[in-house]
């Protein structure tokens, strides 16, 4: 169901402001608290924000992103993640507050006209709201406005044609086509949103962009705000990402090293944030005897002697994951100076899998421009059989479903149904009958299907030509490799060549949330990998 709608104009002569009237007085006759947002304004002072704030009990600067001239700057400045990131945290701050927001789209201005008209289209998709496009320049003038919105993943639910063309003509133009049209008079707008309020209510947003992924996580982890330990405080990129963490205020840190170096660093680097994060040195921390102690009680049945368990807490990652056994952490990110093995290690010695499961495994997601795809297992295993293989669909269904992705599992080969033969096919095919016999217990009505090629997974027309009775082939939405080859090649190829956002490798399958960045992370990555450590830890 929306919890919004989206009203854009593609000129000024269609009257913008008095749909956004219509809007909210149609929808506050219909009960329940109906908040307003503009994502940009050409003015600051505009009197509507002063006048509808009074009504809903807000302050006026809450009821916009940004001015159009701070959108410039941003844009002249190659900011525009900022910029869009900046707008939907104020949208989110009021969408808290309300039942449905009316959300108007920019003003119309001289500055950077044509890109702040297709960055409207992008913050509407952004927003995953059905989106209501007025036009009153003509026919043409409408498509190419609504073609605008569609060519940047907005889902534009309707047109409204004010003083010009019917309804019929506008049918007759391809980019219109299924679209509702309405042709109204200027003086009748105040009627449309009683004629569209069922294809509004009954929206389902059907495209997840990687901002809006990023910012449904951060509220979840926001919403039950998780203590993450952050081993390698030596590394400028950690810092960076603790400094936009703590800004967000999504999670709690703890930053492992020396506590003046970081704050030293964090004077060079211009970091105001760092004073909110706990900073720990492990060889003097308060709780470094407890940890010592307890990690020798885990594992003196191997061998450990106090004495080896003092020398081993001396490792960042050893005593970052004793932390989290010990509740002083609920969860922890390392790898951006070390080795995946370096992070993985001590997860399986101290915090160990769930019970149930056999191995850990990684997944990515995948943030495509209209969806996210889970990809596993592309980080851990690098020869599962086909029992570890089919425990690994069943958990990763599980992940994908725990950070909002409808799970569709396809079981990958390099051939689709009983297409080829050989080994690894057959491997694939007791992997996808263990897997179905494992969900029927654990997950049922688990969509699950193999073995099949990748574009028999994702693309419906050869779906249909090569599986056609599968309810999985065609729309997979978690994608199972048969190899960590086959995977690690399979993400970094989809990464590069589309432009995806790859968020991983997020582990399953542990008792407690750690999680291994890779040495060539970026700040974003470090951010994001943060918080679905944080959103496991929940």
């Amino acid at each position: 169901m929306a919890k919004n709608v989206f009203l854009a104009s593609t000129d000024s002569a269609a009257d913008k402001n008095a749909l956004v009237k219509a809007f909210l007085s149609y929808c506050q006759a219909q009960g329940g608290r109906i908040g307003y947002f503009q994502t940009l304004t050409a003015a600051a002072d505009n009197p509507k924000f002063a006048e509808i704030a009074g009504q809903l009990k807000a302050k006026p600067r809450d009821l916009y992103g940004l001015t159009i001239d701070e959108a410039v700057a941003l844009l002249n400045a190659n900011k525009k993640d900022s910029l869009i990131e900046e707008v939907l945290t104020r949208y989110g701050q009021i969408a808290s507050q309300f039942d449905f927001v009316v959300v108007e789209g920019g003003d119309p201005a001289p500055q950077a006209a044509f890109e702040l008209q297709g960055l409207g289209a992008t913050l509407a998709a952004n927003l995953a709201a059905p989106v209501v496009i007025l036009s009153g320049g003509g026919l043409p003038l409408a498509a190419s406005g609504v073609r605008v919105f569609k060519e940047r993943q907005a889902e534009v639910l309707a047109l409204i044609l004010v003083d010009q063309g019917t309804e019929s003509e506008a049918g007759a133009v391809d980019i219109l086509k299924g679209l509702t049209v309405k042709a109204v008079k200027s003086s009748d707008l105040d009627q449309i949103p009683g004629l569209i309020a069922a294809q509004i209510q009954a929206f389902l947003p059907t495209v997840v962009t990687p901002k809006r992924f990023e910012s449904d996580l951060i509220d979840r982890a926001k919403a039950n705000k998780k203590k993450i330990v952050l081993p390698e405080g030596d590394d400028d990129r950690i810092l960076l990402a603790a400094e936009e963490i703590l800004r967000r205020e999504f999670a709690d840190l703890v930053i492992l090293g020396d506590p003046a170096a970081i704050k030293q660093k964090a004077v060079e680097l211009g970091l105001k944030q760092l004073d909110k994060a706990e900073l720990v040195d492990i060889k003097t921390a308060p709780f470094r005897q407890e940890l010592v102690d307890q990690f020798y009680e885990l594992r003196k049945a191997k061998g450990v002697t106090p004495e080896k368990a003092e020398a081993q807490l001396l490792d960042r990652n050893w005593f970052a994951t004793m932390m989290v056994k010990a509740k002083k952490a609920d969860g922890m990110v390392s790898g951006a100076a070390g080795t995946t093995a370096d992070t993985i290690r001590p997860a399986l010695s101290i915090v160990k899998t769930k019970p149930g499961c056999s191995i850990a495994s990684s997944v990515f997601l995948m943030c495509m421009k209209d969806r996210v795809l889970v990809f596993g297992d592309c980080a851990i295993n690098p020869n599962p059989t086909p029992a570890q293989l089919a425990e690994i669909a069943v958990i990763s269904a599980q992940t994908a479903k725990a950070f909002g992705v409808q799970p569709k599992v396809a079981m990958l080969s390099y051939s689709t149904g009983t297409s080829g033969a050989g080994p690894d096919v057959d491997a694939v095919n007791e992997a996808t009958a263990l897997a179905k016999d494992s969900a029927t217990k654990l997950y049922p009505d688990l969509p699950l299907d193999g073995p099949m090629q990748f574009d028999a997974a994702l693309d419906p027309k050869t779906a249909k030509g090569k599986m056609p009775n599968s309810k999985v082939a065609g729309q997979a939405t978690v994608l199972i490799f048969p190899s960590l080859n086959a995977g690690n090649i399979g993400y970094k190829a989809v990464q590069r060549t589309s432009g995806a956002v790859a968020v991983g490798p997020i582990i399953q399958g542990l008792n407690a949330p750690v999680n291994d960045l890779s040495r060539g992370c970026t700040v974003p990555d470090i951010v994001n990998t943060v918080a679905i450590t944080a959103v496991q830890a929940q």
